[in-house]
């Protein structure tokens, strides 16, 4: 249910909505609030008992995809089950929401100290809504009264605390309940993480409540500075302590009569605090989980669905796969290779961990692929290499470091090598190739499916589709391809992070005789597709007449740009060629890379942000 930058798209609705409850809230406000918090008065417990009961409280609407894994986040929290209360809501669903939540609350009461369901999932549409991201009047009306039910229902069991949750925010952290509690702050949020630099907190607003820049956001925000932070506002997840005196008027419904800002349930329940008094808080001491980008108001189901899938992909970069449910019964996902008559996922040996990541997020993208074992550099010696017939392209150093080819960047071009030399061997139509180093775009499948469908669809021929690279700085933006707005004719590109690759294609790559005359695999393909920069390297491979395309927008980037922690390269910082075997047949080396290189792009290692 991200939304926090979604208020906007509340319409003239507003008004009139705004003069119907300003008639009735002064009693309101004044009588059921009051009366409530006055009965609920209370000696204040010590906020880091691990004996506190802790309610939480979920609203979901079309959660049937991501349910699973949310709750199996709570059910992983190591906290005492029987101090855990949840009371959860669901409206207007499209999808099985209330078939999935009625199986869990079954088999969850016997778990919980008490486990409340409330479904009214009928109608399944908001009036005038565009689809199931866009948020009307009546809808913000909605959620802000069921909010308010789940407060009033924890104030009346004298739970201590409140987590709200939102249903697409999965707290991959197994600690994340005691660690809010220890920080004995009426309001405090966990920082969640997304793809992006948004996440679950605004650090300033003005004075009509909308978001304003400030410096503390990005610098909370990537971590530069670390700790509990007073912002303005959190949503999302957020855990309220009930017992402190100051929280007891707090409500999402109805808003305080001098409430003027833009009507939304987070903004309701801001200005509720502002009039308290009560600062809020967000915590990013530890990696404590993982929420969506916002989508547009016109997003689909289908959307909304690949963007939960895309925070469980990103999850996987680091951290194991989030949990799943053990209460929520759910079909077997069948995986497939999209068309592709093989799909090959290279990865070293010895890389478990790349290789388990990688299966783990293939299997949630239902991709079935064969793992071709790399060759390691590091295992190969000087008589491997003159068997194999191996010897470096005359000319090449390289643009960087000016160094020669090094052993793992050989062992890189021996297994992608293999791979086509196989594709050839079974005489395959078309394959999908991956390296174990990449991290899926949100929408991977839908976009990737799409580009195959166009190109059988428009005939046009192909020999190699990058669905992951880097695109060298150059001149000019390139070419799109006619009636396939999502592909272009690649210029000089690094890396084979991912690729298609055809029949022909793989025979023009082995025709070429790499391997006697053999740089990077990166430089050896826009060789091919004859947009390589430097001259003298082209003129040793001939025809150049592969058939190249790209993705665009790209489908897969690199786990790690070189900037980041855990960034391993097992190419560029391995062992160089033997000198021996660099000098090759008749070697141009010594005195002759001059001002060719003066000309070409160099090696340039880029950090996510310019990437």
């Amino acid at each position: 249910m991200s939304r926090a930058s979604s208020g906007s798209t509340a319409n003239l609705a507003v008004c009139t909505f705004l003069l119907l409850w300003t008639l009735r809230v002064l009693v309101a406000f004044n009588g059921d609030i009051t009366q409530q918090s006055t009965s609920m008065q209370r000696r204040p417990r010590t906020s880091g008992d691990s004996k506190a009961i802790v309610m939480v409280v979920l609203v979901v609407r079309n959660g049937g995809h991501s349910l699973a894994h949310v709750l199996g986040a709570l059910e992983g929290q190591r906290y005492p089950r029987k101090q855990m209360a949840f009371w959860i809501a669901t409206d207007h669903n499209e999808d099985n929401t209330s078939a999935v939540l009625s199986e869990w609350v079954r088999k969850a009461r016997a778990l919980y100290l008490t486990v409340t369901l409330n479904d009214k999932t009928q109608p399944r549409f908001y009036a005038n809504e565009w689809g199931s991201k866009h948020w009307t009047a009546e809808r913000y009306e909605t959620v802000m009264q069921l909010r308010q039910e789940g407060l009033n229902a924890a104030r009346a069991m004298l739970a201590d605390y409140v987590l709200f949750v939102d249903s697409d925010n999965v707290l991959s952290n197994r600690e994340t309940i005691q660690l809010l509690m220890d920080e004995r702050l009426p309001i405090v949020s966990p920082m969640l993480s997304s793809r992006t630099t948004y996440s679950n907190f605004w650090s300033a607003i003005t004075s009509d409540g909308t978001r304003k820049r400030s410096m503390l956001y990005m610098d909370v925000r990537k971590r530069k500075r670390i700790g509990c932070f007073r912002v303005s506002l959190v949503h999302s997840t957020f855990l309220l302590d009930i017992t402190r005196n100051e929280t007891r008027a707090l409500a999402f419904y109805p808003p305080h009569p001098s409430f003027t800002w833009t009507l939304t349930d987070l903004s309701v329940f801001t200005y509720s605090c502002s009039i308290a008094e009560l600062e809020m808080h967000i915590c990013n001491k530890e990696k404590y989980g993982w929420l969506p980008v916002p989508l547009k108001p016109k997003s689909t189901m289908e959307e909304e669905i690949d963007g939960f899938q895309h925070v469980l992909l990103e999850i996987m970069v680091e951290d194991p796969p989030a949990l799943l449910s053990q209460l929520i019964s759910l079909p077997p996902k069948l995986p497939d290779r999209m068309g592709f008559d093989e799909v090959y996922l290279i990865n070293l040996k010895r890389r478990e961990q790349r290789r388990r990541r990688m299966l783990n997020s293939l299997a949630e993208l239902q991709l079935a692929a064969k793992i071709v074992e790399a060759v390691d550099g590091k295992a190969l010696n000087d008589t491997q290499l003159q068997t194999l017939g191996v010897e470096l392209l005359p000319e090449y150093r390289d643009p960087f470091s000016e160094r020669n080819l090094t052993l793992g960047e050989i062992g890189c071009f021996l297994s992608h090598y293999n791979v086509w030399k196989e594709v050839l061997l079974w005489n395959l139509r078309q394959v999908l190739v991956l390296e174990d180093d990449c991290r899926f775009e949100m929408s991977f499948r839908s976009r990737l499916q799409q580009i195959m469908d166009d190109l059988a669809t428009t005939e046009i021929i192909w020999d190699l589709i990058y669905i992951g690279r880097k695109r060298v700085q150059q001149l000019g933006a390139e070419q799109t391809v006619q009636q396939i707005p999502h592909l272009v004719y690649p210029g000089y590109s690094y890396w084979t992070l991912g690729y298609a690759l055809s029949f022909s294609g793989a025979l023009k790559l082995i025709r070429a005789q790499p391997l006697g005359r053999m740089l990077p695999v990166d430089e050896f393909l826009p060789i091919m597709y004859d947009e390589h920069p430097e001259d003298s390297y082209k003129q040793y491979f001939e025809p150049r007449d592969l058939e190249a395309f790209s993705a665009e927008p790209l489908l897969l980037q690199p786990t790690h740009f070189a900037d980041e922690a855990n960034y391993i390269s097992d190419t560029e910082t391995s062992e160089e060629l033997p000198s021996q075997l660099a000098r090759g047949k008749g070697s141009l080396m010594t005195g002759s890379r001059g001002s060719r290189f003066e000309t070409r792009p160099r090696r340039v290692i880029l950090t996510r942000d310019e990437f």
